[in-house]
Parts: C-alpha cells; sequence; structure tokens
C-alpha cells in the first residue's frame, strides 16, 4: 500500500518555512513515505523546489522511488523554469522505470 503524506499542516513553502518542511519530509521518508500530496500548499517559491529535489536524493538514497501529487501552478512553473520539473512527477502513475 503506498503511503501518502498530505501535507496538512503545511500551506506555505517558501524560505521562511523550508528548512523545517526539509526535516519533515526526511522523517516522512525515513518512515515510508512515498507520495507527497500538496493539496494544502497554495504558496510555493524556490526554496520549494529545492526542498523537492532534496527529498528526491533521500529516498533515492534509501532505494525508493518518491512521487508528488496536487503540486500548485507556481511550483510547476518554477520548476519547469529551472529545468528540473522531470524530476518533480506530478502523479504516481507518471512514474516509469527505463
Amino acid at each position: 500500500m503506498v503511503q501518502t503524506n498530505k501535507l496538512e499542516n503545511i500551506d506555505t513553502l517558501t524560505v521562511h518555512n523550508a528548512k523545517a518542511a526539509l526535516v519533515q519530509g526526511f522523517d516522512a521518508i525515513k518512515a515510508g513515505q512515498t507520495v507527497f500530496d500538496f493539496g494544502s500548499v497554495k504558496v510555493a517559491d524556490s526554496s520549494a523546489v529545492a526542498v523537492l529535489l532534496a527529498w528526491q536524493r533521500a529516498a533515492r538514497s534509501a532505494g525508493v522511488v518518491l512521487s508528488y501529487v496536487n503540486l500548485p501552478d507556481s511550483l510547476k512553473s518554477l520548476a519547469a523554469l529551472y529545468g528540473v520539473d522531470a524530476f518533480l512527477v506530478d502523479t504516481p502513475a507518471k512514474l516509469h522505470h527505463h
């Protein structure tokens, strides 16, 4: 069964709370989380992109694949701007291995 972290207590992911979110995500990954639901996140800045990439690195190091659902459009746009959108998959269904 896929474990989803709904990030319910996070409605913004910016420079102001990135470190706390980073730690929360690392803890969730260690606990077996594989899907992060961003449905509650309304505001995100470039710090959010860094956090998501760090979570991906941590998951890969742990031998698991992460996916993100309900990413805000603003976060998708930032990821595309930085050329890392391919690393931030928006639905588990889009994950595939080559």
